[in-house]
């Protein structure tokens, strides 16, 4: 029974601060619980805890800080245009450059590499953009 109290007195930290570990030390508690519903003794009740709240942290923990530093990223701006496809509106080359419609809007666009030339109606790929002019392959 105490066991079970303790679950929950760790349970309300945790609730309140939104740190796991003290969900960790819950579990543990409730596998000391478990022990004791067994009929293990009280060295055999600590050391479950113990065993089961030290794996936790040290399973749990690393795996959750790997991933709350990761959320889902979303390009906006500049960003979201890098790697799309364009449509070539007036010839592009590496020199004078050229237009392209990309994503709805007409953009001003220069040839990555310089020797190729991109003709009307052909697809390309942005690369880069620089200022107000998509780098395009």
């Amino acid at each position: 029974m105490w066991w079970l109290i303790a679950a929950v007195g760790l349970g309300i930290p945790l609730v309140v601060t939104a740190l796991p570990e003290f969900g960790m030390f819950a579990v543990g508690a409730v596998a000391g619980a478990v022990t004791a519903a067994l009929g293990g003794g009280t060295v055999a009740q600590f050391l479950v805890f113990v065993a089961v709240s030290v794996a936790l942290v040290a399973v749990v923990r690393p795996i959750a800080n790997r991933h709350r530093g990761q959320g889902p990223r979303l390009a906006s701006g500049i960003d979201a245009l890098k790697g799309r496809t364009a449509t070539v509106l007036e010839r592009v080359d590496a020199g004078s450059g050229g237009r392209i419609k990309l994503a709805g809007e007409v953009w001003s666009a220069r040839a990555l590499d310089g020797d190729r030339v991109y003709e009307p109606g052909q697809q390309v790929d942005v690369v880069e953009i620089e200022g107000a002019t998509a780098l395009v392959i």
